[in-house]
């Protein structure tokens, strides 16, 4: 919780179900009923009982008004001082008991040990973040007393690209206002688009935008051939309010102001300082040539260039590297209703472990809170 939302903790959106269902490409329906049991009103409401105040940000996003993620958690830690929570930290669980019978007993720590209970949470995380904890015991755990486990693959994770060269100089780089299609150039189909942050690396990009893609790439068919392949590329329109025509006037206006520079040195009004000695690399226009003697045709591709920067992705990140870990516990073998166990009588399961995972936006969280309410409540 403290490393979401850059810090700030981004603690659920403001959409209404339905709408978070659409924002849920890993068995959303599934959660129907966890959400009717707690959603996202509740959990506002119970920050607001705990001293916590909220507020509303671009793209229905819900922050802390301190902005501050240590105060969510404050805020959670009061409610679980009321009911008077046992909190027992630094001790490592190794495996769920039942008996032979197939219900819960209880937990069996590292040292050997146990924990006698009637009802048991797994709420181990996935694979991703391995720092926090989350490092896929639960998953062991879970198999070890008859669960299947899905495949695990990264979700909203940074993309690594073959043009690797391209972006050493320019690594580090956030670009706001930005457009991007994921495209699909062996079957000419527009995979993912959208608007808004993205940020170059030493591998490829990452930011906001580029993270939601992922969540799409890694559904899409025959993906890791098509990466393989070379066939998958990201294209960037650094300037998505202007229509070509009308940048291209606007090109020709700032080539008029400063007729005798060299093209190297003539587009500071329009780019970031650090990716326009790539991007005149792209257009293969001689970075000393004056302004004056570029042709109406170049100046038409720099244009195009500009709302179509093309990069070719090559894979995913590792799944240490995703926020979210897409697969987990079959939610075929998972009560809805209840988000207990249909093996294995008084287990049950909440969060990541789950196969289910949301875009970004606050999705992901909420889809914590209310799977844990639901096994909690276990009713």
């Amino acid at each position: 919780m403290l490393i979401t939302g850059k810090g700030r903790c981004n603690i659920t959106s403001s959409l209404d179900i339905t709408d978070f269902i659409k924002n849920i490409p890993g068995n959303g329906n599934f959660l129907y009923s966890a959400f009717n049991k707690f959603n996202n009103k509740d959990i506002i409401e119970l920050l607001k009982q705990n001293g916590l105040e909220t507020k509303i940000e671009r793209g229905n996003r819900i922050f802390p008004i301190t902005d501050k993620a240590e105060d969510v958690l404050k805020a959670i830690q009061k409610e679980l001082t009321k009911l008077k929570v046992n909190i027992k930290t630094n001790c490592k669980i190794k495996e769920v008991i039942i008996d032979k019978e197939n219900k819960v007993l209880g937990i069996k720590s590292e040292e050997n040990v146990e924990i006698y209970a009637d009802k048991v949470i797994l709420a181990t995380g996935g694979k991703s973040y391995p720092v926090t904890g989350s490092t896929g015991d639960g998953y062991k755990m879970a198999e070890k007393v008859g669960h299947s486990i899905t495949d695990l693959k990264p979700s909203l994770v940074p993309l690594e690209i073959y043009e690797k060269s391209k972006v050493m100089n320019i690594q580090g780089l956030s670009l706001k206002n930005v457009e991007i299609k994921i495209k699909d150039i062996k079957n000419e189909k527009i995979i993912y688009e959208d608007f808004g942050e993205m940020l170059f690396t030493h591998f490829g990009v990452s930011g906001p935008i580029i993270l939601s893609s992922s969540a799409h790439l890694l559904r899409y068919n025959n993906i890791d051939k098509l990466l393989n392949e070379k066939n998958i590329k990201l294209i960037i329109d650094l300037k998505p309010a202007l229509s070509l025509r009308e940048l291209d006037l606007r090109i020709r206006r700032d080539f008029e102001e400063i007729k005798n520079k060299e093209f190297l040195n003539s587009l500071n009004k329009l780019l970031p300082r650090k990716i326009i000695e790539e991007f005149v690399k792209t257009t293969k226009i001689n970075p000393q040539k004056r302004v004056n003697e570029i042709t109406k045709e170049e100046r038409q591709n720099i244009a195009k260039l500009l709302k179509s920067f093309e990069l070719t992705i090559k894979k995913f990140r590792p799944i240490e590297e995703a926020i979210v870990t897409s697969g987990g516990i079959s939610i075929k073998e998972i009560n809805p209703k209840t988000m207990e166990s249909k093996i294995i009588k008084g287990l049950f399961f909440a969060g990541e472990i789950i196969d289910v995972d949301a875009y970004t936006g606050g999705f992901n969280l909420q889809i914590a809170y209310s799977t844990g309410y639901t096994a909690g409540d276990g009713k």
